[in-house]
């Protein structure tokens, strides 16, 4: 449904430390790394994330009531992609990573706020 997702940075090698910790747990690769132009881009499964600096030159903020995000392949891997993102400058926030059952569907999630404040979560559907 989306070509990409950008979020702002104001410290795009902060922005690039966390992302190349929580993208590495999910198998994601770099595509493009230019500080001088203030760009970074991952692309994992078809989807492309990338973090800028704002082309407008105002301080990046993060949106309120936003989440971006992230499928997983299991509840390890939501612990591991929380874990990594906490140790490389990321705050886990919302509820502690577990199930939150939904009517009958079941997701195992984790929030973290990246270095910028933009809020992210890892996402694993339980099967029914």
């Amino acid at each position: 449904m989306f070509s990409h997702i950008t979020v702002g940075s104001n410290d795009l090698a902060a922005s690039q430390s966390f992302y190349d910790a929580v993208f590495g747990v999910l198998g994601a690769t770099p595509i493009m790394t230019d500080p001088a132009a203030g760009r970074l881009a991952y692309a994992h499964n078809g989807a492309n994330f990338m973090i800028c600096t704002p082309v407008n030159g105002e301080t990046a903020c993060f949106a309120n009531g936003g989440t971006v995000g992230f499928a997983c392949d299991s509840a390890e891997q939501v612990d591991a992609w929380h874990k990594a993102g906490c140790e490389a400058g990321g705050v886990s926030c919302e509820d502690a990573p577990g199930v939150r059952e939904f009517g009958a569907r079941k997701l195992h999630l984790a929030y973290l706020r990246d270095p910028d404040g933009n809020k992210l979560c890892g996402m694993y559907a339980l099967p029914a």
